[in-house]
């Protein structure tokens, strides 16, 4: 035995301590031989000698500090140096800190995550206790199912919204995005389309929201829903890695879900302040601005996610995607906007105007568009949604020139009709998350209208 223990190979004192890390933080992608140290520090990053022939851009790393191991994302490498974004915000470093490579990280998600909130790492914060890992693990960087063996979009389904089920009718496996300015109504959109009862899980990424809001979103709207659905949280507070990880980890979550033949819901709010997060770590790492402040990897990071939700290979199931996108000023052509919006199948516009008038939710129908709609509607639908669009665009073209007296009933008939009309869908249209879903939105504009006309002829015949 002694001549054995003489045989084995002394190991340094550095390898030594990255063998203890390995073995504190076991994986099966960790490797004694990958590691190295810190040598120097900044704001929103730090970087290592020894790894950048073993890691690659997008690389998980582990660094041992005084207060424990912390995780951090590679996110540039030169020949001698590697930079390195923290996850964890105030994560104490030093210089020569051992830090040795992980490579992609990965979440094993399962059923027992259905009804659960987790952070951006997977980890529960719901104070439930530990989540069982599934029976796979899978990086949350994943590619798009290929576009040539992916199912086509067909089936379209209520969301009981009636300005969209009637107006931009959706199907699953699409991806629709909610354009507003701040405080315009996106989060309470996006509470009553999660009700929606279509879908057999939902999976909902919030992204750098308020932290007080987190519980009222998951206790006061999804409420019974919650059961199949799974939260991934990175408030504001947070790291920009970890409000960038959030929608990744989410998107993962309903890949396992799709994957078994589910219908899912993806619900992210907002892909915005993901893109701030994005800007954030790639301007840490020295990239430069090329639109507005945002760097090139904004509008390469956004399709890699948006891509993934959407119909599965054949056998799988679909994610439909619903996310929000905050324009900043009410521009709704800012880079961010103007990028998601041509990667999307449809966008719905709210406009503060209509807020300001109490019509929630301020959805205008004449600027919101669903790139599926024709599959959801019948050939009479389209025609009717046609003459309805019409009939409001007259009647909004037209408001100055009534407000100031210049119009007369009845030398203009669609005019008329649409000064008839017009009030009652946009009161049709009015809904609050404490209404019941609309079951048959067409059918509630049907019997406004025949009430509200006849009433009319009621009146017109006392009159006479």
């Amino acid at each position: 035995m002694a001549e054995e223990m003489s045989q084995m190979p002394v190991l340094s004192p550095k390898l030594a301590q990255m063998a203890g890390l390995a073995a504190r933080y076991a994986s099966p992608e960790f490797s004694v031989t990958h590691g190295g140290h810190v040598r120097t520090i900044a704001a929103g990053h730090y970087t290592v000698t020894g790894l950048s022939r073993h890691v690659r851009l997008g690389e998980f790393v582990a660094h041992r500090s005084r207060t424990g191991i912390h995780l951090g994302e590679v996110v540039r490498v030169e020949p001698d140096l590697a930079y390195v974004c923290p996850i964890e915000p105030g994560e104490p470093i030093g210089i020569h800190d051992v830090v040795i490579r992980k490579g992609a990280f990965r979440v094993a998600p399962g059923d027992s995550w259905c009804g659960r909130t987790i952070n951006a790492l997977g980890d529960p914060i719901d104070g439930l206790g530990p989540l069982a890992p599934g029976d796979m693990r899978r990086a949350i960087a994943n590619s798009a199912p290929s576009s040539m063996t992916r199912r086509r979009v067909e089936q379209g389904f209520r969301t009981g919204v009636r300005a969209i089920d009637i107006f931009s009718p959706l199907c699953l496996g699409q991806r629709l995005g909610i354009f507003a300015g701040s405080g315009v109504g996106k989060s309470t959109l996006l509470s009553m389309l999660a009700r929606a009862d279509a879908f057999d899980k939902v999976v909902i990424a919030l992204v750098g929201e308020r932290g007080r809001e987190v519980r009222e979103f998951i206790e006061d709207t999804l409420g019974p829903n919650m059961a199949k659905s799974v939260a991934v949280v990175a408030t504001s507070d947070e790291s920009p890695m970890l409000r960038k990880m959030a929608p990744l980890t989410a998107m993962t979550i309903a890949e396992h879900f799709r994957d078994r033949g589910e219908n899912v819901l993806f619900i992210a709010d907002s892909v915005t302040r993901f893109a701030h997060a994005i800007r954030e770590v790639a301007t840490a790492a020295g990239e430069a601005p090329i639109a507005r402040g945002y760097p090139a990897s904004v509008f390469t990071e956004l399709p890699r996610l948006l891509e993934r939700a959407g119909p599965g290979e054949e056998g799988a199931g679909t994610i439909t995607a619903i996310i929000s996108i905050l324009v900043d000023g009410d521009n709704h052509n800012d880079p961010i906007a103007d990028s998601v919006r041509g990667i999307l199948d449809g966008h719905i516009v709210l406009e503060r105007s209509l807020a300001d008038e109490g019509r929630y939710p301020p959805i205008n129908p004449l600027t919101s568009i669903s790139r599926l709609a024709r599959k959801a509607w019948s050939g009479e639908q389209e025609k009717l949604v046609s003459r309805l669009k019409t009939l409001i665009h007259r009647f909004e073209e037209t408001r100055d020139l009534r407000l100031i007296g210049g119009y007369r009933a009845g030398s203009d008939p669609d005019l008329d009709m649409a000064i008839r009309q017009v009030p009652v869908i946009y009161d049709v249209l009015k809904q609050t998350p404490g209404d019941k879903p609309a079951a048959d939105a067409y059918a509630d504009l049907a019997n406004a209208l025949k009430a509200a006309l006849g009433g009319n002829a009621a009146a017109a015949g006392r009159t006479r």
